[in-house]
């Protein structure tokens, strides 16, 4: 296991050194992000989006990602009804769709058994955990394993949450949300 720091130029690292697939399992139903903190709170007092908010470097990234010919896809196992977070994750999503990432939601009481962490499989030969604080903020590094067994687990994982898994569009338009 190698840790790296969690830091932006080290994700642009991951991914700019990403041939073919980075698939992402999200776990939590709610992070503490400091970069998303003024977004969540508009969003929490019906505020609308200001025109910095579509300024958005993952969107950057995955566009320039894609463009390259990777995919990038994302499974979100969220507890129904959703948290607070996981709607303004709802009300945002399309941001991400729109750049290239493809994005399924699976119910949490549909999913089983799911890992307790996030994490990236890059490539299919590497793992990258996210790595978090009690309270849901980012830790100040993330794990980094190419172990084949923990390899192997998360492909498993990946392949059985896909099949479970539900288009953003479709799940917006099948849980009544509006975007």
């Amino acid at each position: 296991m190698q840790y790296l720091r969690n830091d932006w130029s080290t994700w642009l690292d991951l991914f700019h050194g990403c041939k073919a697939h980075a698939f992402h399992l999200e776990v939590r139903d709610s992070y503490a992000v400091p970069q998303e903190n003024e977004r969540f709170r508009r969003f929490l007092n019906g505020e609308p989006p200001t025109v910095d908010d579509y300024k958005n470097d993952w969107v950057a990234l995955v566009q320039d990602t894609t463009a390259r010919g990777v995919e990038i896809s994302r499974v979100r196992v969220v507890t129904v009804p959703h948290s607070d977070y996981q709607r303004w994750l709802l009300s945002v999503t399309s941001d991400n769709v729109n750049a290239g990432e493809d994005i399924r939601y699976v119910p949490r009481h549909l999913a089983g058994e799911v890992p307790p962490d996030d994490w990236w499989l890059i490539d299919n030969e590497r793992v990258v955990f996210n790595l978090v604080e009690q309270n849901g903020a980012p830790a100040e590094g993330i794990a980094v394993t190419t172990d084949p067994r923990i390899v192997e687990y998360c492909q498993g994982v990946k392949q059985r949450l896909w099949g479970l898994a539900t288009l953003y569009a479709e799940y917006v338009d099948s849980a009544n949300i509006r975007q």
